[in-house]
């Protein structure tokens, strides 16, 4: 016999758009890129005009040299530097985090994009982001450790139902929402944190691209079921 799949009531709390992630640039990263273009002293700028010396300083390159700086700062290990200069090219015109297939660098090519786009006024695309909060409320309470160890999948296969049938996720993904491994997921949500939990709920802030989940503001309370990944075998 085989077991029921959980179930979950499934309820949008609230729902919010953003142009810049929260807390994704910090000072010590303004103070980092002026040192990439070889600001002298950056520990004397005082910590309320880091961020605007920095804008200022990309505005002394041209935009994709600027470009390459913030790549090159968020990717040193996984980008080549070619890849840097086609991507800062490319990042002029196209959204990189949505057309760019790699979409474990979306979040940083969306970050990158920001900072650039305040920067020069406009030159590089506008960013456009969601955010959040998410009730997901167990028929079994015991059912609440499938977001455990690993929150993204489980909670995606729990996002998908409330979003139209033509939404990017259930075209393009529908064969990992229902399967057995959606290693995506994890790229999709961009920050996951748990605001509250319960002895049967259980709710999460989300903050991720609107290219993914923009559709979700327009979501009623449902109910729906979802798993966890299955686990990865052991190796001997």
């Amino acid at each position: 016999m085989l077991t029921p799949a959980p179930k979950f009531t499934v309820e949008r709390l609230t729902f919010a758009t953003l142009t810049e992630l929260p807390n994704t640039w910090q000072n010590s990263d303004y103070k980092a890129l002026l040192v990439k273009m070889n600001y002298d002293n950056p520990d004397a700028i005082s910590e309320a005009e880091l961020k605007e010396m920095c804008l200022m300083s990309f505005t002394d390159l041209e935009p994709r040299e600027a470009a390459e700086v913030v790549l090159g700062y968020l990717y040193p290990e996984e980008l080549n530097a070619g890849q840097i200069e086609n991507l800062s090219h490319q990042m002029l015109t196209e959204k990189l985090w949505e057309e760019n297939p790699e979409l474990p660098l979306h979040k940083g090519f969306y970050q990158a994009t920001q900072l650039l786009h305040d920067a020069y006024n406009g030159t590089f695309p506008a960013t456009k982001a969601v955010e959040f909060q998410v009730k997901c409320t167990a028929e079994n309470p015991a059912d609440l450790a499938l977001f455990a160890d690993e929150p993204a999948a489980p909670l995606v296969r729990l996002l998908a139902p409330g979003l139209p049938a033509n939404a990017l996720i259930n075209r393009l993904f529908s064969s990992q929402v229902e399967g057995d491994k959606f290693e995506e997921a994890k790229s999709m949500l961009w920050q996951l944190s748990t605001k509250e939990k319960t002895d049967n709920s259980i709710t999460f802030d989300v903050v991720s691209s609107a290219y993914w989940l923009e559709d979700f503001k327009y979501a009623d309370t449902y109910e729906a079921t979802t798993h966890a990944d299955a686990a990865v075998p052991a190796e001997e």
